[in-house]
């Protein structure tokens, strides 16, 4: 061996990181360094065996997938949280020849780092407190001031309509149209107030709420859309707000980004635990991308409601088999 090859032996082994190779086949070819932390196994167990013969069946398929990812060209970049540590992956094609002939990966904790963004993180959920005021402050100016007026405003017309229904037919003819030109603003304006204040949720009901979010949902969205809510089902209103915006960025996340044709919200009551789910038959994705440094706010929000509502939040997805987001009372098996 080389001087050259030694230090790059050297370098690998004690390296803070843990690298590693793969085969084609999906079989570890070379690992430096302590692997135990990402595969729950030490080197020795894994070295010349497959992923699917030495990890257990669900990491085993989580891993798999990355590699093919890998060998079709594809660099994976997420984050991993292992009991109270956090650690950087990267998995990445290796070619030789012009050739992707083998997969690498590299692993390294970065638990310290993490901590600013939590911070940023804090701080994210703080804009959307404030953001959250402020559309609730607008919601009752649209109700309590707009509505109220242009309802006032339609009966005065109505006065002015009966007044001229014999005298002047052609103007009490004008005054209906403008009636109902008046009609469907007042309209528009309880449905605008309605989406910026979701605690109506806690007049109209969860079901109804739902069923009103489906019905703006289905204008730009052509696949299958249900709601299987039980109509007798009894939710606190404080859990039923807080559900109702889960299942908004829940149903506008599967929308914008999973390409599915189908979406369900369902909401259940098994012994005395209250479970909300949204799935969709999308593209999936791998569930530990949600620990990049970039995450959508869609997730922020639903989290945020979550915590809010003492609601324990879980997505779970594979690649072409669909996302399915829970959201359910503490306790839930």
């Amino acid at each position: 061996m080389s001087d050259a090859e030694c230090l790059a032996e050297a370098f690998l082994e004690q390296s803070p990181a843990c690298h590693w190779v793969v085969t084609a086949g999906g079989v570890f070819h070379r690992i430096y360094g302590d692997p135990a932390s990402i595969f729950g196994k030490p080197a020795a167990e894994l070295a010349g065996r497959s992923a699917a013969e030495a990890l257990a069946p669900e990491l085993a398929h989580v891993w798999r997938d990355r590699f093919a990812r890998a060998f079709e060209g594809e660099t994976v970049v997420l984050r991993e949280r292992r009991g109270n540590a956090i650690w950087y992956l990267t998995v990445f094609p290796i070619r030789v020849g012009g050739e992707i002939r083998y997969a690498g990966g590299l692993a390294r904790e970065i638990t310290a780092w993490s901590v600013a963004e939590q911070e940023l993180r804090y701080t994210v959920l703080g804009a959307l407190k404030a953001q959250e005021f402020e559309r609730n402050t607008v919601s009752r100016f649209l109700h309590d001031t707009v509505g109220q007026n242009l309802t006032a405003l339609g009966l005065q017309l109505d006065l002015i309509r009966m007044d001229l229904e014999n005298a002047q037919p052609e103007t009490c003819a004008r005054v209906i149209e403008i009636q109902r030109i008046l009609e469907a603003m007042m309209q528009r304006v309880r449905e605008y107030s309605y989406e910026l204040n979701p605690s109506t949720v806690e007049r109209a009901g969860l079901r109804s709420a739902l069923d009103r979010l489906t019905g703006r949902i289905r204008g730009r969205f052509t696949g299958a859309l249900r709601v299987n809510v039980d109509p007798s089902l009894k939710v606190d209103p404080k859990i039923a707000s807080a559900m109702y915006q889960i299942a908004q960025e829940a149903v506008e996340n599967a929308i914008q980004h999973a390409s599915c044709s189908a979406i369900e919200i369902a909401i259940k009551s098994t012994r005395g635990v209250t479970a909300l789910e949204i799935r969709d038959n999308g593209k999936g994705f791998d569930t530990s991308d949600l620990l990049r440094g970039c995450r959508g706010l869609g997730l922020l929000s639903m989290e945020h409601y979550a915590a809010q509502a003492g609601l324990d939040l879980s997505i779970t997805s594979h690649r072409e088999m669909g996302t399915s987001v829970r959201a359910a009372t503490l306790g839930a098996a």
